[in-house]
């Protein structure tokens, strides 16, 4: 046995799991698996991200700090402007306010979720 923990995948609530799955897959060029009801999972070529129905999903508010986020995700881009296009044509949302506008923009995907498109690699510490 060993105890080297491995990160699986990202799972995002929404209210329509196929609808959301559908989009990051559109954008990252990955593949729908695992589809059902209430669940989907995209394989994609950075790793898989999963994706299920919550009944009464609110979506986060940005850049409210009294709405709950949990989590985003960011995405590494070569030309955020192309990438920008692409995802607006899937179905995102560009939020009005962008803290880091030289090295991300800030968008919502279909259910709300904040994830960002960036140049910037943090460094390996």
């Amino acid at each position: 046995m060993s105890d080297k923990i491995r990160l699986s995948a990202v799972t995002l609530d929404s209210s329509d799991a196929i609808r959301l799955a559908e989009f990051y897959a559109d954008i990252t060029g990955g593949t729908m698996t695992q589809l059902g009801d209430e669940w989907a999972c995209v394989q994609s070529p950075a790793g898989r991200l999963n994706f299920q129905t919550v009944p009464g999903y609110t979506p986060p508010t940005w850049p409210d700090r009294t709405s709950s986020i949990m989590m985003h995700v960011d995405f590494m881009v070569e030309d955020r402007d192309a990438a920008e296009a692409r995802v607006l044509a899937a179905g995102a949302t560009k939020y009005d306010f962008q803290p880091n506008s030289k090295q991300c923009f800030v968008y919502a995907d279909p259910a709300g979720h904040p994830f960002c498109l960036t140049t910037w690699e943090a460094p390996m510490v």
